[in-house]
């Protein structure tokens, strides 16, 4: 992941952001890895919109079948670096369903309060079972967004992997 992103949550930066979601890990078959080197997905969203809505869509950008618990890390250098921040799901934040302490509730944390800047990066983490590793990475923040609906997907880069690997495919 790239440079370390500032936090400041009492700031509240509006506008639209564009970030590239890359799959980087996660159970896909060997066949389907060498077809699809890169995996992405390009999305743009408001700076007032939760992360919880940047999970929707993601979910749906790689047309996923089964919700699953997921997290966002963000300030980190790498996947599970104890010095990034989580935010995760509301059920997440009152159980201690993990060693370390979360940041925030997904529901309730804007995009635009993080302080994400062009160039940053920060990860994100789809079922924990199965462990779909993203990076996602800040393409760009414009100061208004020009009308439509939000978040949106913008552009795809490789097919959607299947969320489940059948017992036949090769890992």
């Amino acid at each position: 992941m790239s440079r370390k992103i500032s936090w400041n949550p009492g700031r509240k930066r509006d506008g639209l952001y564009t970030f590239d979601v890359f799959i980087i890990s996660g159970p896909m078959a060997a066949e389907f890895a060498r077809r699809n080197k890169v995996i992405s997905r390009t999305i743009q969203i408001r700076g007032d919109q939760t992360l919880e809505e940047l999970h929707r869509t993601i979910f749906t950008a790689f047309d996923r079948e089964e919700d699953h618990m997921y997290e966002f890390q963000i300030g980190g250098r790498r996947p599970m670096d104890p010095k990034a921040r989580r935010y995760v799901l509301p059920l997440a934040t009152e159980a201690s369903l993990s060693d370390r302490e979360s940041s925030g509730d997904v529901t309730r944390t804007t995009v635009g309060s993080l302080g994400f800047k062009k160039g940053d990066a920060f990860g994100y983490w789809f079922d924990f079972g199965d462990d779909w590793w993203h990076q996602i990475n800040v393409v760009a923040i414009e100061g208004e967004t020009s009308g439509g609906k939000y978040p949106k997907v913008v552009k795809r880069m490789g097919d959607s992997p299947p969320q489940y690997i059948d017992g036949d495919e090769e890992r």
